[in-house]
């Protein structure tokens, strides 16, 4: 049975204390390396003077700790491998009370959503229901159509991979991102066909096909597809065929309810620099609210949903294959270098050798980055409470999360490489 230890979260503003000590390489030590990376514990010396040990802040924690003093109000990590998982938690959960990060409250997952999506769209291909080089015109007729856009001339495929060059539907429901634009529009819904029809106003961004390019609007359709393939939501799809086989008991899509349900830490954003942290937690349902990015989770369930995908449990060899055929992205402030994405799942190299596989997802006041190892047997899901309003800010934000995901997978692997030698 996994086991979870929860360390306490220093206090926002609070550095670690301590550094964490380092063992001789000897392989005994190395058992006890991979233990403590597990756990975060390192057991005092048995000729202590003293009988309580105060065990120096794991390196989890100081990366937490690290994402924190870059200016988020909370941070909640989770490392899971085959036979542990592992919390920490950094800053606090609600400015007003002062209440520490849930161990594993519910989050929004943005475009995480997005990978549960292709999903169901590969898992059709499989069953010789769609192709993917199916044109969206076959689905969805008449739809993708004016300004230069056309459904005949892009597959389902580049829907996928973000190699379409549709725009992106999101400019037009959140022209002017502002805390007066959140709190006017963020009850405003839109159906699927709106938002198509919201970016279809501008002509596209390039060729289908020609290059990459992140656009919502294309799993806003391929949402629509699934509900043509099967007859049903794509949220229906996603429930019976990847939540239900899981147990993922704690994922659903909202639809219009932009609630989160408890427990859960309070979202932040800031607007523009300097300005005040706005309670965002409330979803901005004009683009909250449908197969780019609704879906609702936890940094647990999240953890199982990535590390099944990879390991071969929702996909049959040649679809899951198809989704790690990637093509490479630029580069965005703050990521790493070689970035490339697949269908719905995205690449990145580790500094130790070889990569992960995962996706980001973001929105007003929240940040969701889950990462799982090549074979699916460590998986790590950073969640970030507050977002800021100057891109400089951002950059080091992501870098100090992207830098914490390294610096997990890769100990873990150190950890176990060590073991296996001694």
């Amino acid at each position: 049975m996994p086991m979870t230890v929860n360390v306490p979260a220093p206090r926002a503003g609070c550095a670690p204390r301590a550094a964490v000590r380092h063992l001789p390489r000897r392989a005994a030590a190395a058992l006890l390396t991979a233990a403590a990376l597990l756990t975060g514990l390192v057991p005092a010396r048995a000729d202590a003077a003293t009988p309580t040990a105060h065990p120096s802040p794991s390196r989890l924690q100081r990366d937490a700790d690290a994402v924190r003093d870059t200016g988020v109000t909370g941070v909640a990590v989770r490392l899971t491998t085959d036979h542990r998982s592992r919390t920490v938690r950094s800053g606090t959960g609600d400015l007003s009370t002062g209440r520490p990060v849930p161990p594993n409250g519910f989050v929004r997952i943005g475009s995480n959503t997005k990978t549960f999506v292709a999903t169901v769209v590969l898992q059709l291909v499989g069953e010789g229901r769609l192709s993917l080089d199916d044109t969206v015109e076959r689905w969805l007729p008449g739809v993708v159509r004016g300004h230069g856009n056309d459904g005949r001339r892009i597959t389902v495929r580049q829907l996928l991979q973000h190699t379409s060059g549709l725009p992106d539907y999101t400019g037009e429901v959140a022209p002017h991102p502002s805390a007066a634009e959140y709190h006017r529009n963020r009850w405003t819904t839109h159906t699927s066909a709106q938002r198509a029809a919201f970016a279809l106003r501008h002509p596209p961004s390039f060729e289908p096909g020609a290059r990459w390019q992140y656009s919502n609007t294309n799993y806003v359709l391929a949402g629509m597809v699934i509900k043509a393939v099967t007859g049903h939501s794509w949220e229906h799809e996603v429930r019976a065929r990847i939540l239900r086989l899981l147990h993922l008991t704690h994922t659903f899509a909202p639809g219009n309810d932009p609630y989160l349900p408890r427990p859960h830490a309070a979202d932040y954003q800031q607007f523009a620099p300097g300005a005040p942290l706005i309670d965002t937690t409330v979803a901005y349902l004009p683009f909250d609210g449908d197969a780019d990015g609704s879906m609702i989770s936890t940094t647990a369930d999240t953890n199982a949903f990535f590390s099944a995908l990879v390991r071969g449990r929702l996909l049959a060899p040649a679809q899951l294959a198809e989704m790690r055929r990637t093509v490479a992205v630029p580069g965005d402030p703050g990521t790493p270098p070689g970035g490339r994405y697949g269908l719905g799942l995205s690449w990145t190299p580790l500094t130790c050798g070889g990569g992960y596989w995962g996706h980001s997802g973001d929105g007003y006041g929240y940040m969701l980055w889950p990462a799982t190892t090549a074979d699916g047997r460590t998986t790590v899901t950073v969640s970030l409470h507050s977002r800021p309003g100057d891109p400089d800010t951002a950059t080091r934000q992501i870098r100090a999360t992207t830098a914490l995901i390294d610096h997990a997978l890769c100990d873990v692997r150190r950890a176990k490489d060590g073991a296996r030698r001694g």
